[in-house]
């Protein structure tokens, strides 16, 4: 390959792009508005307090020293309602799509003034177990609380609580790094499996094997220039989610390979896809069904430590998992060994996908 041939057909290749505007919408334009929205629909800080409804029957001072325990677990908000028969709270519950609720009794004060046993009722949605269990566990410490109290007992067992401090990471830092992968695969592949399937339908490719530009020229042209693409939405992405969102994430010197050998891959791959399609309209459906898997499980809105077990296994299957874990690793958790390890599988992915492409890529159709 010669240097001056890349260079001679670069800005023919960055002069087809810019007039193209989906692909600059895609490249550009289109994970800015992904930040936005992700951005502020998990932006907002949320209680871990579930709400609960409840049921008061009975006014006594041991009710008020229930409900103040209750409160000061602060697993729950209590939500006073009625007055209500008391057979009649379930269906007010089913009807406010409330999952949870609570029943005081009445004569609960008295049961506890003459050391009679007595139950509180706590509803619970077996379709809403978080919720459930919050206020089953909040519940069963007050009555503990308060049991302790009517027996006059004396603690024995104490608790020292010390705080930790560690470094913990919004969404919004985790959508930095995956809309960076997210903007690597889609513009590539995208764009290079339809310029492909076009090129060759309409002959172009047949016309270029008579210019002096080898096939691995061209290919290595448009590596360079989605290479230069991806720094500058790259950039824009952290401009946005830092400035805007307050992502805490490292801008570091680690990122720079991923950033290389991302579109390196995806521009090989999108070749190979567009080489072996018959027509552009199939050329589109391949692209789709290899995009769509990795644009979803690979990390890219959502961490896959939070999939089911088989979906993380399924995900290390991807190319583009290990791209994002890689910039996860420098971006994150200031890791580097992990990032040189996702860095050396991408790099083998991409230089086979590649090598691939030269072999079955042909200028000129048999």
């Amino acid at each position: 390959m010669r240097l001056s041939r890349i260079a001679a057909d670069l800005p023919i290749v960055a002069r087809q792009y810019t007039r193209n505007p989906i692909g600059l919408f895609f490249s550009l334009v289109f994970p800015i508005i992904l930040i936005g929205l992700f951005g502020l629909i998990f932006s907002g800080t949320s209680s871990t307090a579930v709400d609960l409804p409840t049921l008061v029957l009975d006014h006594s001072n041991s009710t008020t020293a229930f409900l103040d325990a209750l409160n000061a677990t602060g697993l729950v908000n209590l939500h006073f309602v009625g007055p209500m028969d008391p057979s009649q709270f379930g269906s007010y519950l089913f009807n406010a799509e409330d999952p949870v609720g609570l029943l005081i009794p009445q004569g609960f004060g008295a049961s506890i003034t003459a050391h009679a046993a007595v139950n509180l009722t706590v509803y619970t949605d077996p379709g809403n177990p978080s919720s459930s269990a919050l206020v089953e566990g909040a519940v069963n410490y007050a009555v503990t609380q308060l049991n302790f109290r009517a027996a006059h007992a004396s603690p024995i067992i104490g608790v020292n609580s010390l705080t930790v401090t560690s470094r913990s990471f919004a969404y919004i830092d985790y959508l930095i790094p995956g809309l960076i992968g997210f903007s690597i695969l889609t513009s590539p592949m995208f764009s290079m499996v339809e310029l492909v399937s076009t090129y060759r339908k309409e002959g172009f490719f047949r016309q270029l094997s008579l210019t002096p530009l080898t096939r691995a020229e061209w290919l290595t042209s448009r590596v360079v220039w989605y290479v230069l693409l991806t720094f500058l939405s790259a950039g824009v992405m952290l401009f946005v989610g830092i400035l805007a969102f307050g992502a805490h994430v490292t801008i570091s010197i680690g990122m720079l390979p991923f950033l290389v050998v991302g579109p390196f891959l995806f521009v090989s791959l999108g070749m190979l896809a567009g080489s072996v399609s018959r027509s552009p309209e199939s050329a589109a459906v391949i692209g789709n069904i290899i995009t769509f898997p990795m644009m979803f499980l690979s990390g890219t809105f959502f961490p896959t430590s939070a999939f089911p077990a088989y979906l993380q296994e399924f995900a290390r299957v991807l190319p583009l998992y290990y791209v994002i874990d890689g910039l996860n690793s420098v971006m994150l958790f200031n890791s580097p060994s992990r990032a040189l390890i996702d860095f050396a599988v991408v790099f083998v992915i991409a230089l086979a996908i590649f090598l691939a492409a030269i072999v079955t890529f042909k200028w000129r159709e048999e």
